[in-house]
């Protein structure tokens, strides 16, 4: 699909939220995992769209300011959302390392996330690819959601290596 056939533009903002202790910060919904983030509105700033997207998902507030992201997923959707409509999407993943507790009376969760039963959990970074990968066995990946997870978690193991 060339540039040009793109109608649409979707872009978010994720965050690996890691602890001192090597843990990451998982979402978890309609049996599947991701990263906390969203999508970014309409006229609204990568940073402040991360820093709102985060405090909805976990209670916390995060400072974002000087934040830069590691890496950017591109991808292009033919006829998505529907006919006719061709979608880019950008998404843009940051590192926050923090050890506060969400604080799940101060969450804002949209109703689909309500709906998947949306939680948090911690997983030990060095499990994490394989917790991710025996939920692909258990649930599929129909998304696509946990592929691009693992394809960020080999970039940001490349990283902090």
């Amino acid at each position: 699909m060339l540039e040009s056939d793109i109608n649409n533009e979707v872009t978010r903002v994720k965050a690996l939220i890691i602890t001192s202790d090597n843990k990451i910060l998982l979402g978890h919904s309609h049996c599947e995992y991701q990263f906390p983030g969203g999508h970014v509105e309409n006229n609204e700033a990568l940073l402040p769209a991360l820093k709102r997207e985060l405090e909805e998902e976990t209670g916390l507030v995060f400072d974002t300011e000087n934040l830069e992201a590691f890496a950017v997923l591109k991808k292009y959707f033919k006829d998505y959302p529907s006919n006719g409509i061709n979608t880019k999407l950008l998404i843009y993943y940051y590192v926050i390392k923090d050890d506060r507790v969400p604080i799940l009376k101060n969450t804002n969760y949209t109703d689909e996330e309500l709906d998947g039963n949306f939680s948090l959990r911690y997983v030990p970074l060095d499990i994490v690819k394989c917790v991710i990968n025996d939920n692909i066995n258990t649930c599929g990946d129909v998304e696509g959601i946990a592929e691009e997870m693992l394809e960020i978690l080999d970039c940001f193991f490349k990283i902090n290596v």
